[in-house]
């Protein structure tokens, strides 16, 4: 038997989700937990950011009355949201908070302590606060210091290939030592899954390139993903992968892409008659970064059409030029911009000069996090791509975060809580709550697993992986080239624009390869790892491809993040036909799920779970309280 490993719970990730699940468990002290990771520096929660990365949580400032319910309800209003998730996120989102402020998360608070907010996208309460550009990170160095603290066993190096599963649920989980190519055991009855986004499946995409994800280790198992239609996608620069939102558009950069000839194309002012509706509409994508199919027609995210146009359609590199103003213009008639645009900029006193000079005065930060990176955007062009950036979905969890297969937990953004829309910021929350509830449920949990039980799991699992891994090391070294390909697909047919009959022939072309993974070759054992995560992306990709099929063949309709092609449907003036359209409507109370039997991927769809209903009486929930009668 390879080496084995024996806790109570093995916690997956060490992003924000996957350490405060671990600290959380430490802290109650009922159950041993180790977490298990590729690498501690890596993924989205330390590596990412935007302009004023977001936490969204209950308004804890000001004279505007929130409530738990009333932040239940908006989160639920996004559609295609359970009830219970959205009850669970708002009721634990201050305690979460307020944990991270304890930990040293520098969220700024006013004279008198309060946790000043402001508006974020679909927020009617100023329920928004902000750390700067890197709030995520700074939540996850604070977690890290507090699982150090806590003396929490990190195994670093190895990367989940395979949940076990015994009659009853979880018993183990397999993974694969990066440095050495050979496998280690866990023993374990809980398993938290707090992997992140299936960010490797886009070529085209603003994770960090450090980030791929595992999902299909849920899918494997027996779960279910949900709601595997909802991205959001938006600018983004390609190197270094960055969001290209707030202030990086209301400074009014210059767009310009260059074919492979060399030439220059202003393209939109190919698009725009009027020079002042462009500039109001890249004004505009720094709020309404996310694309939104229903601003296509009349909005801003039209630019983000151009965009795709430009680069998928016509193959050209698209650029931000922030050194110039756009269209030849030596200087900008502010006033002629929309009167949203021009307000905005007259407050913030940047209706001068060009739109680094602009960006200096608005954000110098935004400036220096670029010049961080290598990059001095106040001499080079950017480049940027439409990419894919969150998904919405994820694995199916009920309210305390557990999948279909008992002792299988999803928390951080590999869950799937959101719906079509979310405020944004919602997702650092959402990672916080989910993984608070699945401690506190593995804390209260019974489970065990016998070592004879484990042991006759553990010999089958590691035959068959010990036969795939040796296969390719015999095979011709292609992983990398394989990987390209089929990431370069879904950017191309799977991301913002679907065409049924382009989905249809990519997800033909998916499962061939999924299901010849037998001819893929690696030039080393330390290189096993792109295998497994190119099975990763394979297996996820043929899931998500078959939920947006599903979803163009039954809904007939573009919803949230993204177009789906519909002949019937109406074409903003300018496009292209692949651009036409039809709003999908009645479809925000369903959830969408999808699954494997035997190998294939199968879809169906439910009805939401409305959230629980009020009025507890006090002296009840503190009775089942003492009585831990109220956990499961």
């Amino acid at each position: 038997m390879k080496p084995c490993f024996c806790y109570d719970a093995i916690v997956v990730g060490t992003g924000a989700a996957g350490y405060n699940a671990a600290c959380r468990l430490k802290e109650d002290g009922k159950k041993s937990v180790a977490i298990v990771t590729e690498g501690v520096n890596v993924g989205t929660s330390r590596n990412t950011g935007s302009d004023k990365q977001t936490y969204y949580k209950l308004g804890l400032s000001g004279e505007q009355a929130d409530s738990v319910r009333k932040m239940a309800g908006d989160l639920f209003a996004g559609g295609s949201v359970d009830g219970d998730n959205a009850l669970c996120e708002a009721a634990l989102s201050a305690r979460c908070f307020l944990h991270l402020c304890e930990l040293g998360v520098p969220f700024p608070v006013n004279r008198y302590g309060e946790y000043v907010g402001y508006k974020t996208d679909h927020d009617p309460f100023e329920r928004a606060t902000s750390a700067g550009p890197l709030t995520s990170k700074f939540m996850t160095e604070c977690l890290e210091r507090e699982a150090k603290r806590l003396e929490v066993p990190v195994f670093d190096h190895l990367l989940a290939v395979e949940v076990l599963k015994e009659e009853n649920g979880v018993c183990g989980l397999l993974c694969l030592d990066t440095e050495k190519g050979t496998f280690v055991l866990f023993r374990t009855p809980n398993v938290v899954l707090a992997t992140g986004g299936p960010a490797g499946i886009y070529a085209d995409s603003v994770y960090p390139a450090c980030h791929t994800g595992t999902s299909s280790l849920a899918l494997e198992a027996g779960a279910s993903l949900q709601n595997m239609t909802e991205w959001q996608y938006g600018l983004a620069s390609v190197s270094p992968r960055w969001n290209v939102s707030g202030t990086y558009m209301q400074v009014l950069p210059r767009f310009v892409s260059v074919d492979d000839k060399g030439v220059e194309h202003d393209f939109l002012a190919d698009y725009f008659s009027d020079r002042y509706e462009a500039l109001s509409a890249v004004f505009l994508k720094g709020y309404q970064w996310p694309f939104d199919s229903r601003k296509v027609l009349h909005g801003s995210s039209v630019i983000d059409l151009l965009v795709y146009r430009e680069r998928v359609l016509k193959r050209r590199r698209v650029f931000l030029d922030f050194t110039k103003n756009p269209f030849g213009l030596t200087e900008i008639d502010f006033e002629r911009l929309s009167p949203e645009a021009f307000s905005y900029l007259q407050r913030a006193e940047a209706c001068f000069g060009t739109p680094i000079e602009r960006l200096q005065a608005m954000n110098a930060p935004a400036v220096e996090l670029y010049a961080e990176k290598g990059v001095d955007i106040s001499k080079t062009p950017l480049e940027i791509a439409l990419c894919a950036q969150h998904n919405n979905g994820g694995i199916a969890v009920d309210k305390w975060w557990q999948t279909s297969v008992c002792g299988l937990f999803a928390a951080g953004e590999c869950a799937g809580t959101h719906g079509v829309a979310r405020p944004g910021g919602s997702a650092l929350n959402a990672g916080q709550v989910g993984s608070l509830r699945a401690a506190q449920y593995i804390s209260e949990s019974n489970r065990t697993v016998t070592e004879e039980t484990f042991e006759k799991v553990a010999k089958e699992v590691l035959a068959r992986h010990s036969a795939f891994c040796e296969n390719a090391l015999k095979n011709n070294n292609n992983v990398r080239e394989k990987t390209a390909a089929c990431t370069r697909r879904m950017s191309d047919f799977g991301g913002a624009i679907r065409e049924p009959s382009s989905l249809r022939s990519a997800l033909q072309e998916t499962e061939r390869e999924k299901n010849s993974l037998s001819s893929v070759g690696v030039d080393g054992k330390k290189s096993l790892s792109e295998l497994y995560k190119l099975k990763d992306i394979l297996c996820v990709q043929c899931a998500v491809l078959a939920a947006f099929l599903d979803f163009s063949e039954k809904v007939k309709g573009a919803r949230g993040s993204a177009l789906y092609y519909d002949e019937r449907g109406e074409l903003r003036e300018g496009l292209d036909e692949c651009f036409r359209f039809l709003l999908a409507s009645g479809t925000t109370g369903k959830v969408q799920e999808v699954r494997m039997e035997e190998g294939k991927f199968v879809t169906s769809w439910r009805d939401v779970r409305p959230i629980p209903n009020g009025g507890d009486v006090f002296e009840t929930v503190w009775r089942q309280y003492r009585e831990n009668k109220n956990i499961y």
